[in-house]
């Protein structure tokens, strides 16, 4: 695993983010255009929680979280620069996203779309469950995929009265 430090995203980290975004999968496949993403990130996703891996004094990765989706928390976006990937930033991103989470909630969402196989592997090994898909959600064809992760149910300290 890599030295990567993550810290709340700044604003002046926007534009190498955009690039960050704009050259790669799978959002070039779903048809996001830097348009998209200087509109999103102006200068950051307003009412997210922002996160950033910098590796050796440079922006490498992105995790945006949308607090009280469902019964807990919606990671909106995770992406590793491709020239950093296979260093476990994604890893480390992820695992400080949960921690800080499981600390407020206990579930944790996030989509995968079902042509991005090494999203769904990387997810898969960090324990996430594939609960289904929905099929032509972003582009047709093709399906965005709901995982969650659990610290156990919503409700794990009431019992169910019978009426």
């Amino acid at each position: 695993m890599t030295d990567a430090l993550i810290r709340n995203m700044h604003s002046d980290d926007r534009d190498t983010i955009v690039q960050l975004l704009g050259e790669s999968d799978p959002w070039k496949t779903l048809g996001y255009t830097m348009s998209d993403w200087n509109r999103i990130f102006c200068p950051t996703p307003q009412g997210r929680d922002c996160y950033v891996a910098e590796l050796d004094g440079q922006v490498a990765g992105v995790a945006i979280v949308k607090q009280r989706f469902l019964l807990g928390d919606y990671l909106e976006l995770l992406a590793v620069a491709e020239s950093a990937r296979q260093n476990g930033i994604g890893g480390r991103l992820l695992k400080h996203i949960e921690q800080l989470v499981f600390e407020r909630t206990r579930n944790l969402f996030a989509c995968v779309s079902d042509f991005n196989k090494s999203a769904r592997a990387f997810y898969k090994k960090h324990g996430y469950q594939e609960i289904g898909p929905m099929p032509n959600f972003l582009i047709p064809n093709s399906a965005e995929i709901l995982l969650r992760k659990t610290a156990g149910p919503a409700r794990a300290s009431e019992s169910i009265v019978d009426g």
